[in-house]
């Protein structure tokens, strides 16, 4: 659904995306992540035709009619209503009898007759998803959607793109990488403007974080430390707090089989010897670190 080729943007000497070639697949919900400056608002912004590329091609299969946006801090006319912005976001794509229900998944009807000039941040955001969703877009570009809520309005924000799966194809922007691993099919990690991965999450967990264990011991960790670092299977050890070891590996085979002899040798009672899950976040630090 959509797709770019060799996509970049400069400003004078600085580059802002680096030949970016991205797909996104029709009916995914598609997670972009990176570090701040890494591309990822000025890559919507050429997704959306806000900004033109300096090379590159960007190709979406949808009219532009069918193509909704949401920066990271919507604006709208302060004398407005919430409900007359959702209208009149309606109104620009044709028409819907949808204001009203979509005012309700955001959590907005009690506010929906305020002037929006007196809403929060959060609320704003509340309201530009509302708007975005209200043409039943096919396309849905979201820069940052989540990141002025409280848990609350996160939880209801990630209820409405979860929804939207097979019914549209949605990008998301995102540094709350919890949101992107609850949410999204695949993923897309851009730094510096760069693409260093792109595909489904479970791909991503299992090829490119580095095995770890979580030791817990009876007795000070420091003291068994040095002897994990010894070990040329161990990446890492980190001492986490008194009686707990972090270990990073090299292979989980070979680290199963050594974790429980080396804590034998040392003669240091094991409360526990667990994997560590792997995260998004884990899994991002490690690819852009």
């Amino acid at each position: 659904m959509i797709r770019t080729a060799g996509l970049s943007k400069r400003y004078g000497d600085d580059v802002a995306v680096d030949g970016v070639d991205l797909e996104v697949l029709e009916g995914s919900v598609h997670g972009l992540v990176g570090p701040n400056g890494a591309g990822k608002t000025t890559l919507i912004a050429l997704l959306a035709g806000l900004r033109s590329p300096t090379s590159g091609t960007v190709a979406i299969e949808a009219a532009p009619s069918r193509v909704a946006v949401l920066p990271d801090t919507p604006r709208f006319d302060p004398w407005l209503t919430g409900r007359e912005v959702v209208a009149l976001a309606a109104e620009l794509v044709g028409g819907s009898d949808r204001v009203d229900d979509v005012l309700s998944v955001a959590g907005l009807t009690d506010a929906a007759r305020r002037r929006v000039g007196g809403y929060s941040r959060g609320m704003l955001q509340r309201l530009g998803i509302a708007a975005s969703v209200v043409g039943q877009p096919a396309v849905l570009l979201l820069d940052e959607p989540a990141s002025a809520l409280d848990p609350l309005g996160r939880r209801e924000v990630l209820d409405v793109i979860g929804r939207m799966r097979g019914a549209a194809t949605v990008l998301f922007s995102s540094h709350i990488l919890a949101d992107v691993q609850e949410v999204c099919d695949a993923v897309s990690v851009l730094d510096r403007g760069r693409l260093l991965f792109q595909g489904p999450i479970a791909e991503l967990l299992t090829g490119s974080a580095t095995p770890r264990y979580v030791v817990r011991v009876r007795g000070p960790a420091a003291d068994v430390a040095a002897v994990f670092g010894a070990e040329p299977w161990v990446i890492g050890v980190e001492v986490l707090d008194r009686g707990t070891l972090a270990i990073s590996v090299s292979g989980a085979d070979e680290a199963e089989r050594g974790i429980v002899g080396v804590l034998a040798g040392a003669g240091l009672p094991v409360v526990s010897v667990v994997p560590e899950a792997v995260t998004l976040e884990r899994a991002f630090l490690e690819l852009t670190s």
